[in-house]
């Protein structure tokens, strides 16, 4: 997977949700939502293009355009590098962080722990 960029995932973002959207579809909910010019969201598009993170197909005189990249995949991978390049591979580090700072909700908690129960079992 190419490296994509935070502005080039939020038009991701928009195509995994209602894929598949014109650039016109995109650079409306961008302005919308971010305040994004139309000349910005159609050179984000075109960039994603060229990275093969987003396909097209053309219909007439309109391009529709469709994510390439597994939002589920593009989440892991990234989450990974992430923790690898701050925790050094260690998620411990990570979640007491959040602890620490009371940024753990009760329910944050109770779906870490079910998480770690889940994957208890599968180990055995």
């Amino acid at each position: 997977m190419k490296d994509i960029s935070n502005s080039e995932l939020l038009v991701l973002k928009q195509l995994w949700q209602r894929a598949p959207l014109t650039s016109t579809e995109v650079v409306d909910a961008l302005a919308l939502s971010h305040d994004m010019h139309e000349k910005t969201v159609k050179t984000l598009i075109n960039r994603l293009v060229k990275k093969q993170a987003i396909s097209y197909e053309k219909q007439g005189r309109v391009y529709h355009y469709s994510p390439l990249i597994v939002e589920h995949d593009y989440t892991a991978k990234e989450s990974e590098s992430f923790v690898e390049r701050m925790f050094a591979g260690k998620l411990a580090p990570l979640v007491a962080g959040f602890a620490k700072n009371n940024k753990l909700s009760a329910d944050d908690v109770a779906e870490l722990k079910t998480l770690l129960d889940d994957w208890q079992q599968e180990q055995k």
